[in-house]
């Protein structure tokens, strides 16, 4: 009786491992707009218009504060909020007036970003300033780039402001273990539209 119940026993264990090793995991939440977010093209970037065949309409223009460019035979195309490869098929579609079917290629050589893609950074960083995102951007990053806080800053009481759902959501990171203890568990990723609070210290 005692070797069947030890068997009995065996089997329900040997079924729990294998239940255990043969369970899929339930697959994490993947944000993909976060980790793989295409560019768009905001008011003061400048683009390289490159059409095939067509030197004298290939050129470098900057997208003006209302998010259009214009070249010699395309005025006031949109181009704010844009991947280079949608606005180039806006400029084919446009020059296909002129040009028998245009072949065209937009490179962006200046980043600046839409707006709403931009990172901002206020209060007592060395240089408050809003940057252009950029893919697996980090904390760190954004530290780096605005030269770090001052010394009146209260590094552990700053905040990120996330825009989720279009609801705002207020997360608290701890910027003094990061810089000065280099606590990498601290190093956020960043996401497009974020801003970065940082306040001053009372003492």
């Amino acid at each position: 009786m005692h070797k069947i119940k030890r068997t009995a026993q065996a089997v329900a264990v040997g079924c729990l491992f294998a239940l255990g090793g043969c369970a899929t995991p339930p697959s994490p939440v993947v944000d993909t707009a976060a980790v793989n977010p295409e560019y768009l093209i905001g008011p003061g970037d400048s683009i390289n218009i490159i059409v095939w065949r067509n030197p004298e309409v290939s050129m470098a223009v900057p997208v003006r504060p209302d998010g259009k460019i214009t070249t010699p035979l395309v005025e006031d195309l949109p181009a704010a909020g844009k991947t280079s490869t949608q606005l180039a098929r806006d400029i084919e579609a446009a020059l296909a007036k002129f040009i028998q079917q245009p072949v065209v290629t937009v490179v962006v050589s200046n980043f600046v970003g839409n707006y709403s893609e931009q990172i901002r950074v206020i209060g007592q960083a060395a240089r408050p300033q809003a940057l252009p995102y950029r893919k697996d951007m980090s904390l760190m990053d954004v530290l780096i780039a605005v030269g770090g806080v001052t010394e009146f800053a209260a590094g552990n009481r700053a905040s990120i402001i996330r825009t989720v759902d279009g609801k705002q959501q207020k997360m608290q990171v701890r910027l003094d273990d990061l810089i000065k203890d280099g606590d990498i568990s601290a190093n956020l990723s960043m996401r497009p539209g974020d801003v970065l609070v940082i306040p001053e210290s009372f003492f």
